[in-house]
Parts: structure tokens; sequence; C-alpha cells
């Protein structure tokens, strides 16, 4: 079974649990992303519209990975020990 459209990843997705992990995982990553990708873009001045996209971006975008993740873990780890 695909863990994706199961109903337990849907039921994965409402825990507060995948919520905090993906918050601590992803934001921070994406942070990390921005100071490698955009620092030096923000600590010389050189603000665009193009550099605020990509700074907000990248922390949604790993958040978005950390909690796909986080959700999908804690899906078949209820799935197994149910069975």
């Amino acid at each position: 079974m695909n863990t994706t459209t199961s109903p337990s990843f849907w039921s994965a997705c409402r825990h507060p649990a995948v919520w905090i992990r993906a918050a601590k995982l992803g934001l921070v990553a994406g942070i990390i992303q921005i100071s490698l990708n955009q620092g030096d873009h923000w600590l010389r001045g050189e603000i665009t519209t193009g550099v605020i996209i990509k700074t907000i971006l990248s922390p949604l975008l790993s958040f978005g990975i950390a909690f796909a993740s986080a959700a999908a873990t804690h899906a078949e780890r209820t799935s197994l020990s149910s069975s």
C-alpha cells in the first residue's frame, strides 16, 4: 500500500508530533539554506525581489519535505504497531 494515500498518512498529518518534528528539522534546514544561498546578498545589501522570494521559499520547501517524511514515518509506525 502506498503510504501517502493511506488513511493513516492523512491521520498522521493532523498529529502534533509530526508538525513539531517537521518544524524542528525543516525550518532549521531552511535557515541554513538561506544562509548559504542568499546570505551573501543580504550581507551586501543586494536585496531584490528574487532574493526575497528565495529567502521565503527555502524554509517552506525544507519544511514541506520534512513534513511529508515525518508524516510517512508516523503512518508506517502506526500501521506496524497495529498489525
